[in-house]
């Protein structure tokens, strides 16, 4: 059987995190707290980017899809996740397991494309300063954005279509607390070859070729920076990047440690602990990570609080 609604699994069954059942009560009240704060965190740059027209600028807006992209990428597991704790039966549907995948690979890819765009922007600000306006036009930042979207588009379709042409037997247990791609191959009881040569065709140019990118653009920051004589240069542009740099590793040292550097001890219970990095801690920390160091937002924040006030008065 090859075709998706020929499948003999209706549904699959999450393991989850591996957690003793008399924590799950504090686990749960702890990831509750988690998203809530993904979100809430991520909804007030979004917002102070549309309303505050100082942040009307090429790294904002990059910065406004990117925070998007983090409350949408932690509401594709964590609902779930949080509805599976409380649940006697920690299922999901077949249905409801594709679209899993395909909004994973999705808003996943997106953050990657986004923090390759991120990272161009502060090389031209940094390296070409009386320039970066004319570069970074809106025409230019508008294009970058919807190439990064049709690019996931076409991504995570592919994935999720051949998925589906993937049957399942008896065996409909994952052991995650997410319907993730490998894991679900492995359950396969028809040819898989197609996903997998998929996956590594793919693989390279999606998660290798942005990451390299960023490398090469920050290496040219990190020459450039250190032929600046001024000191207070090189920490206005040393500050500048710190925000993005540690967003990047936050992103791409668990995917880098999980999927591109497996090891033969790497145990489920390692493989599910990194994957919370990347799709639960980083998210929440993206917004406090470009907000509390950055005076922009702060500016921001504070004149829209007044003027909310004053019009409220």
């Amino acid at each position: 059987m090859t075709r998706w609604n020929q499948t003999v699994v209706s549904q699959f069954l999450l393991l989850g995190l591996p957690i003793p059942t008399e924590h799950q009560h504090l686990f749960y009240a702890l990831f509750l707290a988690m998203y809530l704060t993904t979100v809430l965190g991520n909804l007030i740059i979004i917002i102070l980017i549309l309303l505050d027209s100082h942040l009307h600028t090429p790294m904002y807006l990059f910065l406004s899809n990117l925070s998007f992209s983090d409350l949408c990428f932690s509401s594709v597991t964590m609902p779930r996740l949080l509805q599976n704790m409380q649940s006697q039966v920690p299922s999901i549907p077949y249905a409801g397991c594709l679209a899993q995948i395909y909004f994973f690979l999705f808003f996943g890819v997106m953050e990657s494309f986004l923090l390759v765009v991120m990272a161009y922007d502060r090389y031209v600000a940094i390296c070409f300063p009386l320039h970066y306006n004319s570069i970074m036009s809106v025409k230019l930042c508008v294009s970058l954005v919807l190439l990064s979207w049709v690019l996931t588009t076409f991504h995570a379709m592919l994935h999720t279509l051949l998925m589906a042409r993937v049957s399942f037997c008896e065996d409909n247990v994952i052991p995650h607390y997410f319907c993730d791609v490998s894991t679900l191959l492995k359950l396969a009881c028809s040819n898989t070859h197609d996903n997998e040569l998929a996956i590594f065709i793919l693989g390279g140019p999606i998660v290798v070729l942005p990451f390299l990118l960023i490398i090469v653009s920050y290496a040219k920051v990190v020459s450039f920076i250190f032929k600046v004589p001024s000191s207070q240069g090189i920490r206005k542009a040393f500050s500048t990047c710190g925000s993005h740099l540690s967003v990047v590793s936050l992103f791409y040292g668990p995917i880098i440690g999980l999927y591109l550097c497996p090891s033969a001890n790497n145990s489920t219970v390692k493989g599910t602990v990194m994957s919370l990095m990347y799709t639960v801690v980083t998210p929440m920390l993206n917004p406090f990570i470009y907000s509390l160091r950055n005076r922009d937002v702060k500016g921001a924040l504070e004149r829209v609080c007044k003027k909310q006030i004053l019009s409220f008065l």
